[in-house]
């Protein structure tokens, strides 16, 4: 009888134990999922905060790059007569009439006859060349205005948009890292737990030989780990 409870007590106490060690790999590999459950849960939740954040600078790039494709035929017309007429200074006609005055003036003082004619002439088309180099670089200037200003409020919500793209890149890696390592260490517990579980049931077999060995009066058919239990049981 004492040899059987020492031998049935010895192989309950380490089958007891591994059933505690396999429950503690379970539960440790259970927290590790879960934090890195919420690692992730984290992870997606910054990334939602920060992408609204460039939500409003991706929206003013993308009215600013359809304005741009709304005024590209006016960006790429060629300069007509009604652009001239539009870009001409205010007192373009008040200061032709003036200078055209002031030669006729000169003229008549010099050299009195056709010679007032022409010198008006030679003014008004000189003027005039004048008028219209200023009038087409108006013209060009407030195009490129224009456009350089669109084309900056593009340019923010281009830098929005690059740093949304990998900001979401870098916290899908992030969450797929996270999970990689909670099923890794979800597999790892199971993997501990199985053979903590493993060398309980064996403690039973061994246990279950060595009172074969040392009880042979009990047969061949009692080495076995559910005889040895059984006829635990009936001593106990």
């Amino acid at each position: 009888m004492p040899l059987a409870w020492a031998i049935g007590g010895s192989a309950l106490l380490g089958f007891l134990g591994s059933q505690n060690q396999a429950s503690a790999a379970r539960s440790a590999a259970d927290l590790q999922a879960q934090a890195a459950q919420r690692a992730q849960d984290q992870q997606m939740q910054m990334f939602t905060t920060l992408n609204e954040q460039q939500k409003p600078y991706r929206e003013a790039g993308y009215g600013a790059l359809g304005k741009i494709g709304e005024m590209l035929p006016q960006f790429t017309k060629t300069f007509t007569a009604a652009d001239l007429n539009a870009n001409l200074a205010p007192n373009y006609e008040f200061m032709r009439q003036q200078g055209l005055g002031a030669t006729e003036q000169a003229a008549n003082v010099a050299s009195p006859g056709s010679n007032v004619d022409l010198a008006k002439t030679i003014f008004a088309e000189k003027y005039a060349q004048s008028g219209y180099q200023d009038a087409l670089n108006n013209y060009r200037n407030q195009q490129t205005d224009i456009f350089n200003r669109l084309s900056g409020i593009a340019g923010i919500g281009q830098t929005a948009q690059g740093s949304a793209q990998a900001l979401g890149s870098q916290t899908a890696s992030n969450i797929a890292q996270l999970g990689i390592g909670g099923a890794s260490a979800t597999g790892a517990g199971m993997i501990n737990a199985a053979n903590a579980q493993a060398g309980g049931l064996q403690g039973f077999g061994n246990a279950a030989t060595m009172y074969s060995l040392l009880n042979p009066s009990g047969g061949a058919s009692d080495v076995s780990g559910a005889n040895f239990m059984r006829k635990y049981n009936a001593i106990g």
